[in-house]
């Protein structure tokens, strides 16, 4: 995992605005993430099954992923992503395949149920940034007006 940086005009001093500008923004992260874990779980999968359908539909490049793209997406393990993979296909979220070129790599691509499952939890998860996305413009345009 990457050490996380801090540009060099964000070094001056913080005000009390910045920290509440920062905590608001927190805040509209985890309510936005607290709500797609639950809508995720109503959905009969877990959060990180979702975060992983959403990663391989979302790939601009092609309609799958290789397991260590996966688990750069997910900022996880390539382990875990193995594990994470196996449960997703043992659900029939999932297909595996060799990549033919290299079959050191396994290709991971959504299955029909997949991406209907993912198809339903979308919606929900557009309404939901439409509705907190006035106040997380508000506050990430006063952020910036600080540096």
């Amino acid at each position: 995992m990457r050490k996380p940086t801090t540009p060099r005009n964000a070094l001056a001093a913080v005000s009390d605005a910045d920290y509440e500008h920062l905590a608001a923004f927190r805040h509209l992260l985890r309510e936005f993430l607290r709500f797609s874990e639950e809508a995720a779980l109503s959905a009969g999968v877990s959060p990180q099954q979702h975060q992983a359908m959403l990663a391989i539909r979302g790939f601009r490049k092609r309609d799958y992923l290789t397991v260590g793209e996966l688990a750069e997406q997910l900022k996880i393990k390539h382990h875990s992503a193995v594990g994470l993979v196996n449960r997703m296909e043992a659900d029939r979220l999932v297909r595996k395949s060799q990549d033919r070129n290299d079959r050191r790599q396994v290709l991971v691509g959504l299955t029909a149920h997949g991406g209907r499952t993912l198809g339903k939890l979308s919606p929900a998860h557009k309404a939901e940034l439409a509705r907190i996305g006035p106040a997380l413009r508000k506050i990430l345009n006063e952020l910036q007006a600080a540096f």
